[in-house]
């Protein structure tokens, strides 16, 4: 735990489960671009991930699920029954707002929550509101009960909702939650970390990058299927995929199978994301809607992309928010492998059209999503709640 200060301004307390997974920069990174606010960071585990010594953070004792069985943790949430001492640890954070990320989050946490009396924000990321309500249904007793408490909890005059596109406000109103409840913030990157290395992408080698976990949304399978294509127009082509999960292997029998060059490193750290933006010519990010309805947010590593000056293909699958279409880059049909092969063959080809793309990104990133300026209206939504 890292030791917490006296504050002179107002708190934000921000919650996630656990502190915090690799894939979750985001969280890291937005509390870290607070100019206005103080933060303090609570989780109920430590898990091995990012670091966040730079962080306040408190893991909260009292329950923590891997600990109890699911029947224990189904009864208190049945019961509306807060964990011994939890709402006391909260409530010593002297928190103005609590802040939870993922709709799955402020179920787990909400019988203290409902008790701390505080404004209470919580931040939709994608597959909270996104996997349809029957696959919930399909699950043990404890996340079948998801959709029904998440939309009970929505009608609770201090709970707000932010969505981080329009795309994800208008699904979550699919799912059940009140416009009127949901207002759009952009969480944004670092342009200050993420930024043109100056090296025009022509000059480099004709790489394609993919950075993303490797779940069925993200696409991997069709990109190195469309990839394949791309080898028989550009024999120089080059791929490179950053991420794990349960698709990893598939992938790479896969490649194999279609003898392409598929380079695959797993999951890497920020500094060689940053590496790889530098030394790529072309990033894609294939998305798809998966079969239990799960589907993009905003994905963060497209604006990092374009943040970096290298030009971005991506479908339309919740995706078209974050491209300026044939500015920054492209947005294509979704699962269109010959759409998609169509638009990298042409970045990798056109040196004129990649060199526009690459000097457009930062300026789109600089203008709609730098993260401070992003965090600024976070700040303002914080105060208006209070």
């Amino acid at each position: 735990m890292t030791e917490l200060r006296p504050s002179s301004g107002p708190r934000v307390v921000v919650f996630r489960a656990d502190l915090l997974p690799v894939s979750e920069t985001f969280i890291k990174d937005q509390i870290l671009a607070l100019s206005q606010w103080d933060a303090v960071l609570t989780g109920l585990r430590q898990v091995h991930g990012l670091d966040i010594s730079r962080l306040r953070s408190k893991i909260l004792s009292g329950w923590a699920p891997h600990r109890l069985s699911r029947r224990v943790t189904a009864a208190f949430r049945e019961l509306d029954l807060a964990p011994w001492g939890m709402t006391g640890q909260l409530s010593r954070l002297a928190g103005d707002i609590i802040h939870v990320h993922f709709g799955v989050d402020l179920v787990a946490i909400w019988p203290v929550l409902r008790r701390l009396g505080r404004p209470v924000v919580t931040t939709l990321h994608g597959w909270d509101v996104n996997i349809r309500k029957e696959h919930w249904h399909k699950r043990g007793y404890v996340d079948r009960q998801y959709p029904d408490r998440l939309l009970s909890i929505a009608a609770h005059p201090r709970v707000t909702f932010v969505a981080v596109s329009e795309a994800l406000a208008r699904r979550a109103v699919q799912f059940g939650i009140p416009r009127e409840k949901i207002v759009v913030k952009h969480i944004g990157v670092d342009a200050a970390r993420f930024t043109p290395t100056g090296v025009p992408v022509t000059e480099r080698r004709q790489r394609i990058l993919y950075v993303g976990r490797m779940f069925e949304k993200k696409g991997g399978p069709i990109l190195i299927r469309a990839f394949a294509q791309v080898c028989a127009h550009v024999p120089g082509a080059e791929l490179v995929m950053i991420g794990d999960g349960p698709l990893l292997h598939p992938c790479r029998q896969l490649a194999e199978s279609l003898q392409l060059p598929v380079r695959f490193m797993g999951a890497c750290p920020a500094a060689t994301v940053r590496q790889q933006l530098a030394e790529a010519r072309v990033f894609c990010l294939p998305s798809i809607v998966a079969q239990n309805g799960d589907a993009e947010g905003l994905p963060i590593s497209l604006l990092e992309a374009q943040a970096c000056g290298v030009p971005v293909v991506t479908s339309a699958s919740g995706n078209a928010e974050a491209v300026m279409d044939g500015v920054t880059g492209f947005c294509f049909p979704e699962q269109d492998i010959d759409a998609l092969s169509a638009r990298l063959t042409r970045l990798l080809c056109d040196d004129e059209l990649a060199l526009s793309m690459s000097a457009a990104g930062p300026k789109f990133i600089a203008e709609r999503f730098d993260i401070r300026r992003c965090t600024r209206a976070l700040e303002d939504l914080y105060q208006s709640l209070l």
